[in-house]
């Protein structure tokens, strides 16, 4: 094990003092798992925000499991790491964050869809640049193609966890539940084939079933049912939240399903 990963650490069996008494001011108390195969990354994580928010770590490492579980039992507490600041015990690492950066763990947040439309839409943009050497309403048909491409794989990445979550809103799964197991496969497979124009007599109609129910779905429960709901639009157990940004989805969807038969019909 690297030293400096343990720069400024001392042995849990060299402390006598108590943690709360030793965290004052600038002064923060870790204790954490440095173990001789293993190297607790929760507690690397607390210790590097520790350092960037100007705190003095008295570092605290256990060297053995026996030291782990007296720790545990000591304290009371079921995991580690553990920190002390200013007195009192904050917790483990996502208490920790939650405290020295307003990051909420269990907030709702748009940054997932933020982040896959991004890189769906430099995607998009990449692709028109270096095939076609501009921007075409190609580049618009490409990022949603790609984005139904991304969503889908974020919903089979645990495909049980999205379609429980899928059922709190979805018309059609709360009728027909395996619905909820299709649905990710007809979304990602019609991305594909729209991304390379193929098939299209196929994937634009089915792009089109899903998205107009997903589209009813989503206004029915949040502007007429008044729900507020997690959204399972880039998988199970996010916390983005369900509304207009799962509403744009589905009418982008719809949008181009209509537009690539209308063109195969001219």
């Amino acid at each position: 094990m690297p030293k400096d990963i343990l720069a400024n650490t001392r042995d849990v069996s060299e402390v006598t003092t108590d943690p709360a008494s030793d965290a004052k001011g600038q002064t923060a108390v870790l204790y954490r798992m440095a173990l001789p195969n293993h190297l607790c990354p929760s507690g690397q994580k607390a210790r590097w925000l520790l350092d960037r928010k100007g705190y003095e770590v008295d570092d605290r490492a256990f060297r053995t499991r026996e030291e782990v579980d007296a720790f545990k039992a000591s304290f009371d507490v079921p995991t580690t790491p553990q920190v002390w600041i200013e007195g009192e015990r904050v917790g483990g690492y996502d208490a920790l964050r939650q405290r020295l950066t307003d990051d909420d763990p269990k907030a709702t947040t748009y940054k997932p869809v933020v982040y896959l439309f991004g890189v769906a839409a430099a995607t998009a943009l990449a692709l028109s640049i270096g095939f076609l050497g501009a921007i075409t309403w190609q580049t618009l048909g490409w990022f949603i193609s790609i984005s139904m491409i991304l969503l889908g794989m974020q919903k089979l990445r645990d495909i049980e966890s999205f379609s429980t979550m899928f059922l709190n809103y979805d018309v059609l799964a709360r009728r027909w539940v395996p619905y909820g197991y299709v649905y990710p496969w007809v979304e990602t497979g019609a991305g594909v084939l729209m991304t390379g124009m193929l098939l299209t007599w196929m994937a634009a109609p089915a792009a089109l079933i899903i998205s107009t129910i997903g589209a009813w779905s989503v206004f029915k429960a949040v502007y007429i049912d008044k729900r507020e709901l997690k959204c399972a639009c880039v998988g199970g157990g996010s916390n983005v939240p369900l509304g207009f940004v799962s509403l744009s989805e589905n009418l982008a969807m719809m949008g181009m399903s209509l537009v690539m038969l209308w063109m195969l019909l001219i």
